[in-house]
């Protein structure tokens, strides 16, 4: 039963797959003109706009040409950047591997804050190290991470030099050197999201506090510090896990700014690159990685959320 439940996720992201796809290539229709004109400019002669409007299939209906590149996209081809002739696949696998670690590393900086943060605040519930807690968290909601990101660099980059500005060092460089290349834009992705965990697992703690078997454990005479974090965090951690994994797209989407802010080669300044260029080629290719990316994000948050929690084996046996 829990193999069907598990198919039956998959069928419905699948179908959420093929929606985004399909409005992705929907939206060419929405820009207002000749797309063939607006690619290769006004000077361009009658023959080489029908080459291209055959190549791009922009004379055939819509469906039509979203099946022949769904098709091609199966096996493979992404198809070509219109930008620089290269192979749209290639493009993406260079600069994949920039914005998953950037992800990752907000991730893992976003979580950190919002553990200590909660474990602060849970441990003084009501008094003043909670609310100062939970002012600034509310603070660093109402900011977006373009604005971080500024004052990040402006701070810890000109002011103090402790970290580069911009740009991206390779491992090869070293660890410091690379880890430190790109703790800025990770700590400005990480202090929009951190709050948010934060407000949700400080929420989720204080009412495990109340349960009897947390008031066993104070009646035992464990330690507070042992009874928060052996006690009290793991049974909290379930809607945290839910969130993380729904706010990955969030995270894609501030990782567009974040990477063009610092001059970081990923995904996400591709995908500005490729907008502005009017690669579309391109841009149905990274939509569709982002895309595969959330899916397989969401399935690996549910695998854990079963680990966590085993009782949802047997919920999801009674279905």
């Amino acid at each position: 039963m829990m193999w069907s439940s598990w198919a039956q996720r998959a069928l419905r992201l699948t179908v959420v797959l093929f929606l985004v796809l399909l409005l992705t290539q929907a939206m060419t229709l929405l820009v207002p003109g000749d797309l063939a004109v607006m690619i290769l400019g006004e000077n361009a002669s009658q023959d080489e706009l029908a080459q291209l409007r055959e190549e791009l299939a922009l004379d055939q209906p819509l469906l039509h040409r979203f099946l022949k590149w769904l098709g091609a996209a199966v096996r493979g081809d992404l198809g070509v950047s219109l930008q620089n002739g290269q192979p749209v696949a290639q493009l993406i696998a260079d600069r994949f591997f920039v914005s998953f670690e950037l992800m990752l590393y907000a991730l893992g900086l976003a979580l950190i804050l919002a553990l200590l943060a909660s474990l602060l605040a849970v441990s003084r519930v009501g008094t003043w190290l909670d609310r100062i807690c939970t002012v600034i968290a509310l603070g660093l909601i109402s900011i977006p991470s373009f604005s971080l990101g500024l004052f990040l660099i402006l701070f810890f980059a000109l002011m103090l030099g402790w970290f580069p500005a911009t740009g991206y060092r390779l491992w090869s460089e070293g660890v410091v050197v690379h880890l430190s290349s790109l703790f800025l834009p990770a700590l400005a992705l990480a202090l929009v999201e951190a709050p948010v965990y934060f407000r949700i697992l400080r929420t989720d703690m204080v009412e495990t506090l109340k349960r009897p078997f947390v008031m066993t454990a104070k009646a035992k005479g464990l330690p507070k510090w042992g009874v928060l974090t052996r006690h009290v965090l793991r049974p909290s951690l379930v809607t945290l896990i839910t969130v993380v994994g729904l706010n990955v797209g969030h995270l894609i989407g501030g990782a567009v700014i974040i990477e063009t802010l610092f001059a970081l080669p990923g995904m996400g300044r591709l995908l500005v690159e490729a907008v502005y260029a009017k690669d579309l080629f391109l841009v149905q290719g990274l939509v569709l990685v982002v895309a595969l990316v959330y899916i397989i994000a969401n399935m690996l948050v549910d695998a854990l959320y079963l680990v966590l929690y085993p009782q949802a084996r047997g919920m999801e046996r009674q279905r």
